[in-house]
């Protein structure tokens, strides 16, 4: 990591004069996608990203290269302030208070050396795994095998010198039985050893394979039992919507004057937690400000937001180390080590039984906000939604579409699984940044529209 850092402080001594910060991101990585049980792309990427951000009359101006030599840093410290002052001089003075100060930062444990040697033979026995726990079922499998090595390091004029390094590694298995219908499994963790492919393959196929035709439901309020991958989904909506303190500061947040209130069932504690022992731990955030553990909902009550820089600043409040970019990200600060605690139930199964009909959920896809004030989200349900009779999953059902309140869900809660697990979309839309919520299975009711 000490390269990564020496690299930032290069750039910034090669930066014009004035409020300056580097980030250098660093990413090995190897991706093996699969379809119809057979091997069907993958990639090998390795990249060093330098982005100079320069502070001026309260406004943020940036700038990447990809290039490390000393001419290269230098035109990218220029035209990063040539940006500011462009945005200065349009724009008129900003709200940017400037960069925090900082001093050393220390990494947290999140690299695993095996993982790190990103050796192709272990995504090659990956896909293996799970063909054959599919093939077992007379199903295929589809899905992503990745693994990651990541370096951050962040150095500023106001005295940040920091550095991190965390390996990870996300499979996803979709399995389609003879019917055409499918079954989702995925599995995240920060070592190889985390992911179990064939078990992930095992549990989506019998999901693909299960007996009896597809019911269709009609819309309405079902009791439900959510699997931690549809919670998960849920958590993080909340998350960059009520708990982004950009969207507290502009009036846009549920949370706005209900901070001390209760939000939820009192079952329900949230937090923040960067050190906990599943998540994918981050020791700063993109302007290197420290990560410490954050109570957002405890005992149904909301405590607090996430704030850079930027919007601690509308709040006159000082930055919780959520920045996703130098300068404030335009979507605003969002939680990336969410943990919601477990409850009393053992698992899927026993969370079911006190139902009579309902809808058990695997995941939630193509979800979206409709009213972000409310926390209204409509999704649909997909690979593997079954129809719960007098305390058992019996049959497949058509998929529906739900529209209905995160909080009001949450709210609802009846009872959640014993065990956590961490989870993950495990997409990747540039640089490489992995993250996912750490949460159990639970029991509540939720409104079907289609």
């Amino acid at each position: 990591m000490s390269w990564a850092l020496e690299l930032a402080e290069r750039a910034l001594e090669a930066a014009p004069p004035g409020d300056a910060l580097v980030q250098v991101t660093a990413e090995r990585s190897l991706t093996m996608r699969f379809a119809a049980s057979r091997p069907t792309q993958s990639t090998d990427v390795d990249d060093v990203t330098v982005l100079v951000a320069i502070a001026r009359e309260g406004r943020v101006g940036s700038a990447t290269t990809n290039l490390t030599d000393a001419d290269a840093l230098a035109e990218c410290g220029r035209a990063a302030a040539a940006a500011a002052e462009a945005a200065a001089r349009s724009g008129g003075p900003g709200e940017f208070p400037g960069f925090p100060e900082g001093g050393e930062v220390r990494a947290r444990s999140g690299f695993d050396e095996e993982t790190a040697e990103l050796d192709p033979a272990a995504g090659g026995r990956a896909l293996e795994e799970a063909f054959a726990g599919c093939a077992e079922r007379g199903a295929e499998a589809h899905g992503t095998w990745s693994a990651g090595d990541s370096i951050t390091a962040v150095a500023s004029r106001a005295g940040v010198h920091a550095s991190d390094r965390l390996t990870d590694v996300f499979m996803k298995v979709t399995a389609f039985g003879p019917g055409g219908r499918s079954g989702f499994a995925e599995g995240t963790a920060r070592a190889l050893a985390g992911v179990d492919p064939r078990a992930l393959a095992e549990r989506a196929a019998a999901k693909a394979t299960a007996d009896g035709e597809p019911l269709s439901l009609p819309p309405g309020e079902y009791p439900v039992v959510l699997e931690a991958d549809a919670v998960g989904e849920l958590l993080a909506w909340l998350g960059a919507l009520a708990h982004n303190g950009l969207a507290y500061a502009e009036g846009r947040s549920a949370l706005c004057d209900r901070l001390g209130d209760r939000v939820t069932a009192a079952r329900i504690n949230v937090s923040d937690s960067p050190r906990y022992a599943r998540t994918l731990p981050r020791a700063f955030d993109a302007e290197g400000v420290p990560k410490r553990p954050m109570p957002l909902i405890q005992d149904g009550v909301a405590h607090r937001v996430v704030h850079d820089t930027r919007s601690a600043a509308l709040c006159g409040e000082r930055s919780t180390g959520h920045a996703l970019t130098p300068g404030g990200d335009a979507f605003g600060p969002v939680p990336a080590n969410l943990v919601l605690i477990g409850g009393g139930a053992a698992d899927e199964a026993e969370l079911a039984q006190p139902i009579e009909r309902g809808v058990y959920v695997t995941r939630l896809w193509y979800t979206n906000p409709v009213r972000e004030k409310e926390t209204l989200l409509t999704g649909v349900t997909r690979d593997g939604t079954f129809l719960i009779e007098d305390g058992r999953v019996t049959r497949p059902i058509d998929d529906m579409r739900m529209t209905d309140s995160i909080l009001g869900v949450l709210d609802r809660c009846e009872d959640l699984g014993a065990n956590t697990r961490l989870t993950s979309e495990g997409e990747f839309y540039g640089r490489r940044f992995a993250y996912g919520v750490v949460c159990p299975p639970l029991r509540s009711t939720m409104r079907f529209t289609g």
